[in-house]
């Protein structure tokens, strides 16, 4: 919580409301309302304001620290809380701006909202995150045919806040098109800060984000509304595991509208399924629910010297392909997709296969696209209508030159480790690898007994909040992950994807929004104190962790680990031989 400072000594606290900024000032109304209300004229930003009735004093608040009144110069706009500033935490406030295809819909009375899209409004709405529209996508409402859900459209915005407009995008000509206008002028106020992220279902946008760099900050409805959970529900957000299971034993649900989508696309799905069941093909599922329904499947096999595209382009030697790969919307966002991904990269290891593909419809599979290319999948054709897309998986890492982050996403889980890579030791208490790593040290269920890697754990990208001093780390360096106190010992290694400090909770929480499983009040907590958000690939875990007295007996440490630790190179080879890697 942010400090508080008064011109007068704070007596015990009692409740007190904060009166809504902005409302007209009455005659009877206090002399601190009317001065809250003068406060409102100040141009936008961020703090928070209120009167403790039992000192009779206005308390200003900043996320970043309390101010004096003497001071209030230097406060730039208004958010308000009915909380007692110092008996409860204050929550963070995120700014949404919501892109066309969001607003018509949630304008539209005769359409049927998506439960995603309706519980991201929700919980918007009950913790304060505020939605805004841009004013480019009033033309593009403008725009549509359909006169009366254009007409209801209109009339409903004004319950959104509409974004002030800012400079003109200079991407855009007398050439652009309308549309494309409107997606340049969007992305660019995101661009300029303009708010923490955007909420899209236009693919178009989402390709444009990505060019530009700003895909972190770009979701879909379904990964939207995933974050608030995770924020505000955390307890509501299950841990993922899958199966590894023969077709045969699915067959008794292949009647299920799990499978109908699948059935529309590729007609005579029921036959090709029953036929590769006979031949005992294998798929990873993941199931949810009292009944345990499928939510999401991923049928595999390994082909040789297979023909991927319509102009027979071939992959040489095994290959892992991915022949069926389907998330339901309504778990989208829990990270199944990566989960996947994590047992096809160690399927593919396991069994030396070199290359994994995948096919993919460019318009009906944007989440899968996205996900993909972002674990270095690459467009080589088409096959049937479809995208091929194919991720090199060399046996033996590739001896390249060229940046180290980039190198473990093109040919992960192979990283880089030469004398450019710095090398650190992280520790982490017991209860954060518990919640980081919730995979180390329970089994899972997502590859068959006796595997040597039975778990596929949750995600890959993960993240990591802390109050080292250090600011080595960059993008490419490796880390090894220290659990202290109970155990003792090095873990688990990572691949840095990112390494930055904040002391906004807001600002943390966009950072770490897709991998985060730290709730709201938790990133407030830290956020007090400049924090350290390292975003991190998980490489692997290791089978025989080593123990602080090895690390001391090999010289890799003279004393206690207790914030994060550059190492030798001679060090980090010394770890390795001691995990058996």
């Amino acid at each position: 919580m942010p400090s508080i400072r008064h011109h007068r000594r704070r007596p015990t606290p009692t409740p007190h409301r904060l009166v809504q900024l902005g409302q007209p000032v009455l005659p009877d109304q206090h002399p601190w309302q009317q001065f809250l209300a003068y406060v409102n004229l100040i141009p936008s930003g961020g703090f928070f304001c209120g009167f403790d009735r039992c000192i009779d004093t206005v308390i200003v608040l900043n996320l970043s620290g309390g101010y004096p009144l003497r001071d209030l110069q230097n406060f730039t706009g208004s958010i308000v809380s009915e909380q007692s500033p110092w008996g409860n935490h204050l929550a963070l406030r995120l700014r949404f701006l919501l892109d066309t295809n969001i607003l018509i819909p949630l304008q539209d009375s005769m359409v049927i909202l998506q439960p995603s899209l309706t519980n991201f409004v929700r919980l918007c709405n009950a913790h304060g995150h505020q939605l805004l529209y841009h004013p480019a996508s009033i033309e593009d409402i403008c725009r549509d045919p359909n006169e009366d859900r254009r007409n209801r459209t209109l009339a409903r915005l004004a319950q959104y806040t509409v974004l002030q407009p800012g400079p003109a995008c200079p991407l855009n000509t007398p050439q652009t098109s309308a549309n494309d206008a409107c997606d340049n002028e969007i992305l660019y106020a995101l661009e300029r800060d303009a708010a923490h992220a955007l909420v899209t279902e236009d693919q178009r946008i989402h390709r444009k984000a990505r060019d530009r760099g700003l895909s972190d900050r770009v979701y879909f409805i379904q990964s939207a509304d995933e974050w608030l959970r995770r924020l505000h529900e955390p307890r509501d957000v299950q841990v993922p595991n899958i199966d590894d299971v023969e077709l045969h034993a699915l067959a008794d649900q292949l009647d299920s509208s799990f499978f109908d989508s699948i059935r529309a696309d590729y007609p005579g799905f029921d036959d090709w399924f029953r036929r590769k069941a006979r031949e005992g093909r294998r798929a990873w599922v993941y199931r949810d629910g009292p009944s345990d329904a499928i939510f999401a499947i991923c049928i595999y096999t390994i082909q040789t010297d297979e023909p991927i595209t319509d102009g027979g382009k071939v992959l040489d030697g095994d290959a892992l392909k991915l022949c069926t790969f389907k998330v339901e919307d309504a778990v989208r966002g829990r990270k199944v997709g990566e989960l996947f991904l994590r047992a096809a990269f160690q399927h593919a290891t396991n069994h030396k296969c070199e290359s994994i593909f995948l096919h993919a419809n460019h318009d009906q599979q944007a989440h899968l696209k996205n996900l993909i290319e972002d674990f270095g999948f690459q467009y080589v054709g088409l096959f049937q209508g479809d995208g091929v897309y194919v991720k090199a998986h060399p046996i033996d890492p590739p001896a390249l030159q060229m940046p180290p982050f980039a190198y473990v996403r093109l040919y992960y889980p192979h990283y880089m480790s030469g004398m450019e890579v710095q090398k650190f030791l992280v520790p982490i208490q017991p209860q954060f690898h518990d919640i980081l790593f919730p995979d180390y040290q329970f089994s899972g269920r997502a590859l068959p007994d006796g595997h040597p890697q039975r778990h596929v754990g949750n995600a890959i990208k993960l993240a990591y909040l802390c109050h080292t001093p250090s600011k080595q780390p960059v993008a490419g360096d490796v880390v090894l992950f220290y659990r202290s106190r109970d155990m003792r010992a090095v873990t688990t290694l990572g691949v840095v994807e990112s390494y930055q400090w904040s002391e906004s909770a807001d600002h943390i929480a966009r950072i770490v929004s897709r991998r985060t499983v730290y709730s709201d009040r938790q990133i407030e907590e830290m956020a007090r104190t400049e924090t350290k958000v390292m975003l991190f690939r998980l490489i692997c875990h290791f089978a025989k962790p080593i123990q602080y007295s090895e690390l001391q007996r090999r010289r890799v440490v003279r004393g206690p680990i207790q914030s994060i630790t550059n190492i030798s190179d001679e060090s980090f080879s010394r770890i390795l031989r001691s995990t058996g890697r």
